[in-house]
């Protein structure tokens, strides 16, 4: 089994940025695939962004595009995700995920293993 907690998650005001970690625990992190979930009250997890077991591979929703990075630092069990021009519309509970599959995937069904999310409200 894999634990993954979220943090950095907190208020910021539109246009401002936020940096998300979520760290893992186990020695085969780097084994995985890791991905960025969103998810607003009444609506399932959309996704956010993906990172591949290198870090050399990345792929984002078009909504994120340009605003969000993430990334990984295998040494530290740690996966990021920064956040900058933040608007409201990225409001929600940010969860991180890991898959089995190499280059990770769009989709949750692709994922095994969540945290339990960090709250991002971005007011206007």
């Amino acid at each position: 089994q894999v634990h993954l907690v979220e943090s950095g998650g907190g208020l910021v005001q539109a246009g401002g940025s936020l940096r998300l970690s979520c760290a893992a625990s186990g020695r085969t992190f780097s084994s995985f695939a890791m991905g960025w979930f969103r998810q607003t009250p009444g609506k399932e997890h959309e996704f956010v962004a993906t990172i591949n077991w290198s870090g050399s591979s990345t792929s984002y929703a078009d909504s994120v595009k340009g605003r969000f990075t993430i990334s990984r630092d295998n040494a530290k069990n740690t996966v990021y995700l920064q956040m900058v021009s933040l608007k409201p519309e990225d409001t929600a509970v940010y969860y991180c995920a890991a898959t089995h599959y190499d280059g990770g995937s769009l989709t949750r069904d692709g994922y095994a293993y969540w945290g339990q999310g960090t709250q991002v409200t971005v007011s206007s």
